[in-house]
């Protein structure tokens, strides 16, 4: 993952002291040196956005509306600085006039990824912060991004996951949100996403919903009503039922009903 050094004309990094850390970082017992550039982190309402880096452009768009309509009113966007839809989270709080944070997985120093070195300096400008956990000159890795997510979910009140695969980074923050008790929140049409309104998520389709989540009354998908078959098959299972021949031979069913109902039962769980 290469990474451009830059100084950063008239701008210093500064590495935070237990006291210097915002009370939302003090009141999770945060550890971690943690190191900024630009405005001090505070403790205003903050949603983080994220999602796939190689996004589409109907999710972009969308995670552009929200942070500018979020800024309008004064909220704080978090974000990974990443290509795809932080970047677009990003430029839409500067849209709104707002501020926002970019939480880097490499030093504050080093420019990764390099297309977005403008943007890191309009953030900047326009009274944000970069920050971090590595030191200045520490390049970026992929062992560091699951650490940086890790901030990202600390810095907000609410993780709003616009567009995301199975295996998308943005779910390890998600995940993390999950277990700091911040509300976590997707926009359903991509794999990732559907998968973590199945697990309880917060649906969010447009501006409202995103209000309503940081004003802590999420919004929740209605129940589906569950599958007989894959209740038939998922009983098979919990009674004992070991490979696909004994679901089958226990249930009466078609193979191929089985096998289309097993992964929805993983879902469920």
């Amino acid at each position: 993952m290469p990474g451009v050094a830059n100084c950063y004309p008239l701008v210093t990094t500064v590495q935070l002291s237990p006291i210097q850390l915002p009370r939302r970082l003090q009141a999770l017992g945060w550890s971690r040196s943690v190191y900024v550039r630009g405005a001090a982190l505070g403790d205003a309402a903050s949603v983080a956005i994220v999602g796939a880096r190689a996004a589409s452009g109907l999710a972009m768009e969308r995670a552009h509306v929200l942070a500018r309509h979020l800024a309008t009113r004064g909220v704080h966007i978090v974000s990974g600085g990443a290509l795809g839809v932080d970047g677009a989270a990003h430029r839409g709080a500067l849209a709104g006039n707002g501020t926002t944070t970019v939480v880097l997985g490499s030093g504050l120093d080093v420019l990764y990824p390099v297309r977005h070195a403008p943007l890191f300096l309009d953030v900047l400008a326009h009274g944000g912060t970069l920050a971090g956990l590595v030191r200045d000159g520490t390049p970026p890795h992929p062992r560091q991004f699951p650490r940086r997510n890790k901030l990202i979910a600390a810095l907000a009140d609410v993780v709003i996951v616009v567009e995301a695969d199975v295996r998308s980074g943005s779910l390890s923050t998600a995940a993390a949100g999950r277990r700091l008790g911040t509300i976590v929140a997707a926009w359903p049409g991509s794999r990732g996403c559907d998968q973590l309104l199945a697990a309880g998520a917060a649906i969010i389709e447009n501006e409202s919903d995103a209000e309503l989540a940081l004003a802590g009354l999420p919004r929740h998908q209605a129940p589906r009503a569950i599958d007989p078959i894959v209740m038939q098959v998922r009983d098979a299972i919990a009674n004992g039922a070991v490979g696909i021949d004994e679901i089958v031979h226990r249930t009466g069913l078609a193979l191929r009903v089985v096998l289309r109902a097993l992964p929805m039962i993983e879902r469920m769980q």
